[in-house]
């Protein structure tokens, strides 16, 4: 494979096809008499640092392109900042406080064996479901949900249903313990970037991933079996490593650093503590990032973003090729976001910032009135599962939590008032922190340590900077967010510590 490509010509040859044809009919109400296939594609640790997106950094023309033939959703938000409990939500249809599953190491199959996964649910109703890459968390995968590419689970934990408990100071004390042990591990296995070169560029993992979806697509078109192909691309998850071509593609002399850069985690003033862990879980684990460091550090990310941005397009590029574009849904998506030095933090764990909970999120269906438009609609993650399966024409799974997003598919403006909620729990005694993302505010409440609150204005405060909970002309805006988080909790929160 020629990883040569990159000059501005080469770049613009990787571009998907002209805009999707537009029916008469609304997704949902057109029943193909095809069946829909489904190509569902997934990048881990992704923030919304795509151009489509506003990012001025990424180089992402294949992304680019899907979001502005689909439906670009502005504001869609994850509803836990881990890998884990976000896919497992998504993939479920439940919601992490509904499950409880709050860690990476909990298949939720051992605790809720009649739940049926999305995958799962189109194999059961006559689809080739096909995995290739990360769909779920490493080691926790739904094995029988595929036809083909299931992977042997390594951990089948049940999950935690133990009632929110406080801690008390020697709890404390072992609970740094720990994390200072794993930050030895983690420290050696992902706090670093690395330019590929000669074989190990052509081979590397995402490259592969891509590679086995692209043979999917081919094998589908002959056998003629709807396809739920599920693609999922570890970058840019650390170690920030990629073909070397992709780093040539930045600067890192003109990278900036974001205004509220600092070189260790800190608690903004003004902000609660629970708001920043007080360590990095993923890059600069222990040491500091010094400004030039922080530079070398975004750029390898981006670089990876650009990686991903290419396979993906080969991907697409495979499934216009074999004729399939205008009969396949095509979902994008990450399973949560990340900081990256923005108040020191490195990483996306813990994060209930709008770094760390917004996502890159577009859906094309070749049918929907709504191709070629943005929603700035507030969305979550879990809406794909109830979305996949109405735009699909399957049996309606009532039991599912989020919402079809098929409406917003036909018009992107519609009347729409639902907010997103984003979770985290930091000690395993319960929920440490909550979000709630409306279109004008983000507000967020922290229990146990570090208890507290946060109201910042995304419009006009977007790097949050200013904590407005106390300010008397928001008294309103706060009871009602109050209300709204000590709902999506109760009975859920860790207590105040002993």
């Amino acid at each position: 494979m020629n990883l040569r490509f990159l000059t501005a010509s080469a770049f613009g040859s990787m571009s998907l096809s002209a805009a999707l044809a537009q029916g008469n009919a609304s997704p949902a109400s057109n029943k193909a008499q095809r069946p829909m296939n489904v190509l569902f594609l997934v990048s881990d640790d992704l923030r919304a640092e795509v151009g489509a997106f506003g990012s001025k950094l990424a180089l992402t023309p294949n992304l680019d392109k899907l979001a502005a033939e689909g439906v670009k959703f502005e504001h869609a938000y994850c509803q836990y900042p881990l890998s884990g409990p976000s896919r497992a939500s998504l993939l479920t249809g439940r919601r992490p406080t509904t499950s409880g599953l709050y860690g990476n190491r909990e298949w939720f199959g051992a605790t809720y064996p009649d739940w049926v996964s999305l995958p799962k649910y189109f194999k059961q109703h006559g689809y080739a479901s096909l995995r290739t890459g990360k769909i779920f968390h490493g080691g926790i995968d739904d094995t029988e949900a595929w036809t083909e590419g299931g992977e042997q689970r390594t951990w089948s934990n049940p999950v935690n249903l133990e009632p929110p408990s406080p801690l008390n100071e020697n709890e404390i004390r072992a609970h740094y313990a720990r994390t200072t042990a794993l930050d030895v591990s983690r420290a050696s296995q992902s706090d670093r970037w690395e330019a590929l070169e000669g074989e190990k560029a052509r081979n590397h993992g995402d490259t592969q991933t891509a590679n086995r979806a692209i043979e999917y697509i081919r094998r589908s078109k002959e056998t003629g079996q709807p396809f739920f192909i599920a693609c999922g691309f570890v970058k840019p998850h650390s170690p920030l490593v990629a073909p070397k071509e992709f780093f040539d593609l930045y600067d890192v002399a003109k990278i900036p650093l974001p205004p509220d850069f600092a070189s260790l985690p800190m608690i903004p003033t003004g902000f609660p503590a629970g708001a920043i862990r007080p360590k990095n879980a993923d890059l600069f684990i222990n040491r500091s990032a010094s400004p030039e460091d922080a530079r070398a550090m975004i750029r390898a990310y981006l670089a990876c973003v650009s990686y991903v941005d290419w396979n993906v397009g080969r991907v697409i590029a495979e499934l216009e090729t074999q004729g399939l574009r205008e009969n396949t849904i095509i979902v994008f998506w990450s399973d949560h976001g990340y900081q990256l030095g923005e108040k020191g933090k490195w990483s996306k764990a813990g994060s209930l910032w709008e770094q760390g909970t917004r996502v890159p999120f577009v859906i094309i269906d070749p049918r929907a009135h709504g191709n070629g438009k943005t929603s700035t609609r507030i969305v979550e993650l879990l809406d794909i599962y109830p979305t996949l399966v109405d735009l699909c024409g399957l049996p309606e799974a009532r039991e599912l939590e989020g919402v079809s997003l098929a409406p917003l598919l036909a018009n992107p403006d519609a009347a729409w008032s639902r907010p997103a909620y984003t979770v985290w729990n930091e000690h395993s005694k319960g929920i440490t922190g909550v979000s709630v993302r409306t279109e004008r505010w983000r507000y967020a409440e922290f229990f146990g340590l570090g208890a507290g609150t946060f109201l910042t204005d995304p419009v006009n405060d977007p790097h949050e900077l200013n904590n407005l909970v106390h300010d008397p002309k928001y008294k309103d805006e706060v009871e009602t967010l109050h209300k709204l988080a000590a709902e999506y909790v109760a009975g859920k929160t860790e207590p105040n510590v002993k």
